[in-house]
This record gives C-alpha cells, sequence and structure tokens, in this order.
C-alpha cells in the first residue's frame, strides 16, 4: 500500500517521450521526483518540458518517492526550458587538450623507446569499460536504481580509463560539476599518467634505481 502526501506544484524539467518518463522539479525545493506517463491523467495530454504540474507524491515499492495523479496547471513556459540532462556540457581548457597531449606523449614514447603494443589497446579498452560504467550510473540515476560507486569510476580511470571517463563527461553530462569528484578525478588521471612515464621511460628506470639505492642505505 502506497503512502500518499499533499499535492505539490512543480516544473517538468526532464521528459524522455521516447521511454514514457521524466522527472518534476518541485516548486518548493527538494529532490527532483520520478514520473511516468501513466501518473498523467487521460485528459493531461502528451507531457512537455517546462510544463507546470500539479502531483501528488507516493513510495513507489523500490522505496522511492514518485510523482503521482498529475495534472497540469498551465500550458508549457515561455521561457528558455533548462538544458537538457543529455546536453554537452562546454569542454574547459584541460579537457580540451588532455586526451591529444597524452596520445602525442604516447607517441614519442612510442617511437623512442618502443612502448609493448598491448599499451595502447589497454587504454583503449579500460576507455571503453570506463564510458559504459558512466553511462549505466547515469542511467540507473535517471530511474533511481542503485548507483555505481565514485570510487569504482575513479578506479576505472586510474587504471587506464580516464579518456573514456572525460569523453562520457562531456557526452553524457554526468559527473561533469560536482567539485570533490572533478578534484578526485583529475588526481587520477596526474597519477596515471606518471605512472606511464615512470614505467615507459628511462626517467621512470632512473627514479626506480634511485629508490632502490635509497633503500639499501
Amino acid at each position: 500500500m502506497h503512502n500518499t502526501a499533499p499535492r505539490l506544484t512543480g516544473t517538468l524539467t526532464t521528459w524522455h517521450d521516447d521511454r514514457g518518463f521524466g522527472f518534476i522539479e518541485p516548486t518548493q525545493g527538494g529532490q527532483a521526483l520520478f514520473v511516468h506517463i501513466k501518473a498523467f491523467g487521460d485528459r493531461a495530454g502528451r507531457p512537455q518540458l517546462g510544463q507546470v504540474l500539479s502531483f501528488g507524491v507516493e513510495i513507489a515499492a523500490n522505496g522511492k518517492k514518485r510523482a503521482t495523479q498529475v495534472q497540469p496547471l498551465r500550458a508549457t513556459s515561455t521561457a528558455r526550458p533548462r538544458p537538457r540532462v543529455n546536453s554537452p556540457v562546454q569542454w574547459g581548457t584541460a579537457t580540451v587538450f588532455a586526451i591529444p597531449a597524452f596520445a602525442l606523449l604516447l607517441l614519442v614514447v612510442a617511437v623512442l623507446w618502443r612502448v609493448p603494443h598491448w599499451v595502447p589497446v589497454l587504454y583503449v579498452v579500460a576507455s571503453g569499460v570506463c564510458y559504459l560504467a558512466y553511462w549505466q550510473d547515469k542511467e540507473a540515476a535517471q530511474r533511481q536504481r542503485w548507483r555505481t560507486p565514485e570510487s569504482t569510476l575513479l578506479m576505472l580511470g586510474l587504471v587506464g580509463g580516464w579518456p573514456g571517463a572525460i569523453v562520457a563527461q562531456q557526452g553524457l553530462r554526468h559527473k561533469s560539476s560536482k567539485a570533490s569528484f572533478r578534484a578526485a578525478f583529475w588526481l587520477t588521471v596526474v597519477l596515471n599518467v606518471l605512472g606511464f612515464v615512470s614505467l615507459t621511460t628511462p626517467l621512470g628506470t632512473g627514479l626506480r634505481a634511485l629508490t632502490a639505492t635509497l633503500g639499501y642505505t
């Protein structure tokens, strides 16, 4: 049996018409609420972005809140709607140059010191896996399902998937604005690049030799 709260008002800020669901941002504030097409009455018409709605709140079987008995209050606002959650974000300077700069570094190191063929393959495969992990996490967030831990996303980037993570952050508009996550993410990028240089260039050989020497003194 569902628990029903008093009726609220809000704006439809996200809507996937082909899949029949979206999210309502309550006027009173708080977390956006999931809404399914079945929650709209027969006379409500097809939901539209920016539409102001009246709705109740119920607890779904998964324990999450969702909108119910949705009714439009007025026509779609003439004001410019908020950007859709799947629209790409602007590429910052570091984001723009990170992948091309690393590709150039990889090429130089490969020419000078013959990097094993499996190294670039590792980055490509890890990037693909990392992109899929971001996509799955975004889908889970929209459907209010179990999320992928941020530590897992960061670890995937650390082991070489960070180029795919950058593409996912920008293309999927996911994990692209949370400051604490972004700081941790770029730290994993720096650590990965330093690890790559350490393992594939004479600089790394010298550092390991120095470390070994200090260990015996």
